[in-house]
């Protein structure tokens, strides 16, 4: 595995244990948990993201809820059948989990880089209240001929700049990975909360020399 595929998509949290482990899935004898993991953000909010972890990195580490942890790993993707459809989960795969204590400083408790392709045509749009936005959604590849399908959003001057984005434009995005609640109206009479995952971009950038860009 070469550590040029693993640099393009790294993800950095830190942040409290929200939840129980939850049994996942196996793989080749390797049991996979998940758990929730609730990041603080610069304002009174806070993100709780979904974490993957091999039952290997949980041997030595005592998770209680309110346990601080530092989590490195990937923000990976994966299809789901769900109410007859297929849906985008997102999950932190965690390569590498530390109970948190407070000796080193980190800056930032939130932290993605991702080195991908546009794989969606960008929609721009402006909120009520006249702020703008633009949804991505960016391919990162990883071993195996496989990718990840990243959910992103831009704001303000990103969002025009990433509005112009075609399909197959390389770009490199920093930024955090945030939770959004939103609702989903199930007949006339009954709403749900749901939670969605994405990337908030802080800073992107696009390699011009390096693209697929569809030629119309």
């Amino acid at each position: 595995m070469s550590d040029k595929i693993i640099d393009t998509n790294v993800v950095t949290v830190l942040g409290e244990v929200d939840s129980d482990l939850r049994f996942s899935h196996e793989m080749y004898g390797e049991g996979f948990y998940t758990l929730d993991i609730k990041v603080p953000r610069l304002s009174d909010h806070s993100d709780v993201l979904p974490v993957t972890v091999s039952e290997r990195i949980l041997v030595d580490l005592n998770l209680t809820l309110g346990t601080m942890v530092k989590v490195d790993g990937q923000l990976r993707s994966y299809n789901k059948y769900m109410d007859g459809s297929n849906k985008l989960v997102l999950t932190i795969f965690a390569r590498d989990m530390t109970i948190y204590s407070g000796e080193e400083e980190l800056k930032n408790p939130n932290q993605i880089f991702l080195n991908g392709y546009i794989c969606k045509h960008p929609v721009y749009r402006t909120t009520p209240f006249g702020r703008e936005i633009t949804d991505m959604l960016v391919a990162v590849n990883r071993p195996y001929n496989k990718s990840d399908y990243i959910p992103c959003i831009a704001w303000g001057r990103n969002a025009r700049f990433s509005e112009k984005l075609k399909v197959g434009d390389h770009i490199k995005i920093w930024g955090r990975v945030q939770s959004r609640e939103y609702q989903k109206r199930l007949n006339e009479e009954e709403l749900i909360t749901k939670m969605a995952y994405e990337v908030s971009i802080s800073k992107m950038e696009i390699v011009e020399e390096d693209n697929n860009r569809e030629v119309n």
